[in-house]
């Protein structure tokens, strides 16, 4: 009878405990559902990282390679270097057509200053040729009145000949008959001589004050004549100055070529433009490279980040910020933070086909609906460049 009751009792302790186990997984399930459902997590996760192809902006022929496949490079550290000597002397011939440039602008401002010269020699012959104009013209007076008072004397001498001509044939025939005296008579012709050499005197006179005046008035022709060649030698001189704007307006353009000149001989050189690894390397010394052709890759080691497909049912709990912990597939023991930084808001529809302008649905009997997966991208906080790589599988956790 206690035998029976015992084997009752255990019994009844096995079933309890059954129970229990059931109920403690349903619990365990129901734990591991909500902590997978708060803190989702996938495998479905590569690394990235951003990289640029490392292309020439110069043609040429590679004399520096000092780089090798794979390996890392640090900010600043020489790429590789193409013969630079096309460059330096097409930097000397744009250095030297812009100093031309520079010889011949000094030298046409001393030419225009000469020009300037000659112009100020110019107005100062029209200053002097119109001053001589106005003496001539003063002297063209003088001679005038010179002539007017020349007539004046010629007429009163006349009038001093007139009379004692008339005095002397006067007094001449009463000498016979002893009305006068002989010494009268002399006095008489002696008044006549002098009267007659006065008038001569005088008509010298005028005829050297008319000469005098015709001078004068061939004087002022003269400076007339030199003042109008003056005024068109100022007026050429006027015409002849040059500037040096032409020659100004060709300083940008010169300079622009030695900038050019200049600027493609330091794109000889091409370096590291940030810390990297390299990548795709197919190409060595002595290869011509040309502009826009890439020589090799450049993986930038200071942002990694890892694109995590999840499930749409899991966006929900997955907000930007959120913290995430990074596991590499390679090294599974390491755990890396990472913050979410954007979400992906498409991605391409496998149904919905469009088909001349209607949708075109496909008639099917799948009762199980697939989640679309979106890409989340995820930035590593604290990267270790030695182990991460591109493509590599990663696994995230939500926090």
């Amino acid at each position: 009878m206690e035998q029976v009751a015992e084997n009752l009792g255990r019994k009844r302790l096995g079933r309890w405990i059954g129970v229990g186990v059931v109920v403690a997984a349903v619990l365990l399930l129901l734990v591991v559902i909500l902590q997978t459902d708060r803190h989702p997590r996938t495998d479905d996760a590569s690394v990235r990282a951003n990289l640029i192809e490392i292309a020439p902006e110069v043609s040429g022929r590679l004399v520096q390679l000092p780089v090798k496949d794979n390996a890392f490079v640090k900010q600043g550290d020489l790429l590789f270097a193409i013969d630079p000597r096309p460059y330096e002397y097409a930097l000397q011939q744009a250095l030297s057509d812009q100093e031309a440039l520079e010889q011949q602008i000094i030298d046409e401002k001393r030419r225009i200053a000469a020009q300037r010269s000659a112009v100020q020699a110019a107005q100062a012959g029209v200053h002097n040729t119109r001053t001589g104009i106005r003496t001539a013209g003063s002297s063209v007076d003088v001679a005038k009145a010179n002539v007017v008072r020349a007539q004046a004397s010629v007429a009163a001498a006349d009038a001093q000949l007139r009379y004692a001509t008339n005095n002397l044939n006067r007094i001449e025939p009463l000498l016979q008959k002893q009305y006068v005296t002989v010494e009268q008579v002399d006095q008489a012709h002696t008044s006549v001589r002098v009267a007659q050499g006065n008038y001569d005197e005088a008509q010298a006179a005028l005829v050297q004050a008319q000469a005098q005046e015709t001078q004068s008035m061939l004087r002022q022709q003269e400076a007339d004549a030199t003042a109008a060649e003056s005024e068109a030698k100022l007026g050429q001189a006027v015409h002849t100055v040059d500037t040096v704007d032409t020659l100004m307006s060709e300083r940008p353009a010169k300079a622009s070529k030695v900038d050019s000149a200049r600027l493609d001989l330091e794109r000889c050189r091409v370096v590291a433009p940030f810390n990297a690894y390299v990548t795709n390397m197919n190409i060595s010394e002595g290869a011509y490279v040309r502009p826009g052709t890439a020589v090799f890759t450049l993986i930038d080691t200071r942002t990694w980040y890892v694109i995590a497909n999840y499930r749409e049912s899991k966006l929900k709990n997955i907000g930007l910020g959120t913290h995430v912990d990074v596991f590499l597939m390679s090294h599974p023991d390491r755990r890396f933070d990472g913050v979410v930084e954007s979400i992906g808001y498409g991605v391409f529809p496998e149904d919905g086909k469009i088909s001349e302008g209607l949708p075109d649905i496909e008639r099917t009997l799948n009762w199980v609906h697939l989640s679309s997966r979106f890409p989340v991208r995820i930035r590593v906080q604290n990267p270790d460049p030695a182990v991460f790589r591109i493509g590599a599988t990663a696994v995230t956790v939500v926090r």
